[in-house]
C-alpha cells in the first residue's frame, strides 16, 4: 500500500465513522467533537501499548513509596510527553456491553492519561458528548470502530503469525495530515467557522512559509530557530513552517533545531492544535522553562489580553489572525472599560506613539505584537502576517492604525505587501493582504518598500470548496516568490521610497469674525484663527516643496485668508492607486457598426423613427 492509498483509506474511515455511528444522535456539525478527540486518544491508546505493562508495574512501586509526581517516570518508559496510568486501553473497553458500566470504565480510561491528555479533552468538552454517547447507547460502537482490527494508528506495522506485514505502521507526518485533512472537511461541510475567525487554507500556510523562510535561507547556521504564531488555530501554520526550514536546512548540510511557540484562544481549536501537535510529534513536552517558571509552548486565552509568552522574542512570527471582529472582552480581562486605559508596551509605546486601534477589528493589534516581538540579531526577525484591505488603509493620521504603519515603515520594517485573489478562503470571499515585515532588511531594500498584485495569480479549483474557488499552488507560490526576490519593477512588482506612503493631515484654521464679519484680533493685533468642522487638508510627503508648497500652489489662491495649523503624519496604502486599469472604452467605429447591425436587424424601423 502506497502512502496515497494508506491516507485515503484513513481518511474515509475516520470521515465513515461519523456518518454509521452518530447520524440521528448528533448534528452533522458537531461530528467533530467526537471523531477529532477519539482519533486523539486512540493514536496515543496505540503508541502507549507496548509499554503498558511496564508502566503499571512502576506505578505501582511509586505509590508504595509515596510518589505523586510520578509523570517524569514514567514519560521516561513511554518516551512520549504524555502516559496513561489506567488498568484499560480502549481495546480492553470493548470487552464491557453493559452501557452504565462502560462509562464508567471510560472515565477512568481519560482519568487514568496524564494532564496534557486531559488539557485536550476538557477543551474538546468530550465528557457531555460521553454522556450523549452513553444515553443513546453508542459509546461502544464508536470504541469498536477504532479498535476495528482493519485499521491501524501506530507508528509500527501489524503482522500476521508469519512476520508478514498486513497494515502499514503510521509516522508522524502521516497521522497530522490525515487529523488535518478531517480537520478541513468538517469546517468545509458545516461552515463551522465565521469570516473573522477563518481556518487558513494549506496552500495559504504554504505561501506564508514560502515568504517567511525562502529570502534569507541561505543565512541560515547551524542553530536554534523560533517560530511563533500568536493566532495559532489548529497549528498548520506552525507545523509547515518548521517542515520547511528543517527541509531547507538538510538540503543545505545544516543542523538545525526549530521550537515553535503560539497561543489560541478558541477552546476546540486549541485542543485540535494541541491534539495535532501531539500526534504529529511535534514537540517533546508541551510546557519549557523560563526565568523559573513553567510556560506552555501553545498558550490557551487571549494573546492580546492573556499574553502567554510575555517579553518574549522570536525569529519567525507567522499569523493569519482574525478581522473584523470585536474585542471588547479583551478590555474586561484587563479590568478597564475604555481603550485608553491600555498600557500595555505591546501597543503603547509612549504617550505619543499608541498602535491602539477601532474596538471592532483587532488585527492591527496581532501585528504589533508581532513587532514587540522582534529580535536584535544578525537575521533580527521576519514577520509574516494576513491581514484584510482595512489595514492598508484604515484609521485617520494620529489613530492607532496610521501609527502603527507610520513607526513600520518610519523604523525601515516593511519589506513588501502582496495583494492575494478574492474567494481564497473557505469562508469568506474577501481579498487578503500579506505583510512581510523585517528589522533586518537587504541592503538593495533599505528605504524601499515592495507591493506585489498577485491577486490573479491563481488556479481555479475544479469544484468550489465552500467560498474558496482557486488555490495558490506551487507553481504559483513560485511566481510569486520570484517577484518578491526578483525585486525589480514588473505590472505586478512596484517599489517605491517610504515616504510615498506618508501624508501630513493639516486642520484648515479660519479667521475669527466679529457680528460685523470682520476678522477678531487679539491684544497683539494678530488676526485669531480656529478650525470649523474638521476640514483638514491631506498632504503628500513627496508633494513638492511640502506643507508650504501645498499651500502656495493649492490653498493660497483660492482661499487666502485661510492658514494651516498644527500637522499630524499618517501612514496609508493603496493598492487601487497603483494597480489601478482603467476598462478600455469601445472604439466609436466599433459602436457604430453595432448601430448599424441593429439598424438592419429591424429591417429600417430606426430610422422612420428618428425621421418622425
Amino acid at each position: 500500500m502506497d502512502n496515497t492509498q494508506q491516507f485515503n483509506k484513513l481518511v474515509s474511515f475516520m470521515w465513515n465513522i461519523a456518518n454509521d455511528v452518530l447520524v440521528d444522535v448528533f448534528e452533522q456539525v458537531d461530528y467533530k467533537k467526537v471523531i477529532l478527540p477519539m482519533m486523539v486518544l486512540r493514536r496515543i491508546d496505540v503508541l502507549l501499548e507496548p509499554t503498558k505493562e511496564a508502566v503499571l508495574k512502576q506505578k505501582a512501586e511509586l505509590d508504595k513509596q509515596k510518589i505523586v509526581n510520578y509523570e517524569p517516570v514514567l514519560t521516561a518508559i513511554t518516551k512520549y510527553p504524555f502516559v496513561n496510568v489506567s488498568k484499560f486501553t480502549m481495546r480492553t473497553l470493548t470487552a464491557e456491553t453493559n452501557p452504565s458500566r462502560l462509562k464508567m470504565n471510560f472515565l477512568e480510561y481519560i482519568d487514568g492519561y496524564s494532564k496534557d491528555v486531559q488539557d485536550i479533552v476538557k477543551k474538546f468538552e468530550l465528557l457531555p458528548t460521553i454522556d450523549k454517547l452513553t444515553e443513546n447507547n453508542r459509546l461502544g460502537s464508536i470504541l469498536e470502530k477504532f479498535t476495528d482490527k482493519s485499521i491501524n494508528l501506530g507508528i509500527l506495522p501489524v503482522k500476521d503469525a508469519s512476520g508478514k506485514e498486513t497494515l502499514p505502521g503510521v509516522d508522524n507526518h502521516m497521522m497530522g495530515t490525515v487529523f488535518e485533512e478531517l480537520l478541513r472537511r468538517f469546517n468545509e461541510a458545516y461552515a463551522v467557522t465565521s469570516a473573522g475567525r477563518h481556518f487558513t487554507p494549506r496552500d495559504m500556510v504554504k505561501l506564508l512559509a514560502d515568504l517567511t523562510i525562502l529570502p534569507i535561507a541561505d543565512k541560515l547556521e547551524n542553530s536554534t530557530y523560533t517560530i511563533y504564531d500568536g493566532a495559532c488555530g489548529t497549528g498548520g501554520i506552525l507545523s509547515v513552517a518548521k517542515e520547511k526550514i528543517l527541509d531547507m536546512a538538510k538540503a543545505r548540510d545544516k543542523k538545525i533545531k526549530i521550537h515553535i511557540f503560539g497561543q489560541e484562544l478558541m477552546p476546540d481549536t486549541y485542543a485540535t492544535c494541541k491534539a495535532d501537535i501531539m500526534i504529529s510529534g511535534q514537540i517533546k513536552s508541551f510546557s519549557y522553562s523560563l526565568n523559573k517558571q513553567q510556560r506552555d509552548y501553545i498558550a490557551f486565552g487571549s494573546t492580546i489580553s492573556q499574553d502567554g509568552h510575555i517579553g518574549e522574542t522570536y525569529d519567525f512570527c507567522i499569523s493569519n489572525p482574525p478581522f473584523g471582529t470585536a474585542w471588547k472582552e479583551d478590555l474586561k480581562n484587563w479590568g478597564i472599560s475604555d481603550k485608553k486605559e491600555i498600557t500595555d508596551s505591546r501597543f503603547v509605546l509612549s504617550d505619543d506613539i499608541n498602535f491602539v486601534p477601532d474596538i471592532g477589528d483587532p488585527q492591527m493589534l496581532f501585528l504589533a505584537n508581532n513587532v514587540s516581538r522582534m529580535k536584535e540579531t544578525e537575521l533580527g526577525t521576519r514577520i509574516v502576517e494576513v491581514h484584510n484591505g482595512s489595514s492598508l488603509f484604515t484609521g485617520d493620521a494620529g489613530s492607532g492604525n496610521s501609527n502603527l504603519r507610520k513607526y513600520i515603515i518610519e523604523n525601515d520594517m516593511l519589506e513588501a505587501i502582496v495583494a492575494m485573489p478574492e474567494k481564497d478562503f473557505y469562508n469568506t470571499g474577501i481579498g487578503t493582504y500579506i505583510w512581510i515585515v523585517t528589522n533586518r532588511k537587504e541592503k538593495r531594500r533599505k528605504g524601499k518598500v515592495q507591493l506585489i498584485d498577485a491577486t490573479a495569480i491563481k488556479t481555479p479549483l475544479r469544484k468550489n470548496l465552500g467560498e474558496k474557488n482557486c488555490e495558490t499552488n506551487e507553481a504559483d507560490r513560485a511566481k510569486i516568490l520570484k517577484l518578491l526576490m526578483d525585486f525589480k519593477e514588473t505590472e505586478q512588482s512596484k517599489i517605491f521610497d517610504n515616504s510615498e506612503f506618508g501624508y501630513w493631515s493639516v486642520p484648515l484654521m479660519k479667521p475669527v469674525l466679529d457680528e460685523s464679519g470682520k476678522p477678531v484680533k487679539d491684544k497683539k493685533g494678530n488676526v485669531k484663527y480656529k478650525a470649523s468642522r474638521n476640514e483638514t487638508e491631506q498632504i503628500p510627503m513627496n508633494y513638492p516643496g511640502g506643507i508650504e508648497g501645498f499651500y502656495e500652489n493649492e490653498v493660497k489662491p483660492y482661499t487666502p485668508d485661510v492658514i494651516f495649523g498644527e500637522p499630524t503624519v499618517g501612514y496609508e496604502l493603496s493598492f487601487t492607486k497603483y494597480f489601478y486599469k482603467p476598462v478600455e472604452l469601445r472604439s466609436l467605429k466599433d459602436i457604430k457598426n453595432d448601430i448599424m447591425k441593429l439598424e438592419r436587424q429591424t429591417e429600417g424601423a430606426l430610422a422612420e423613427i428618428l425621421e418622425e
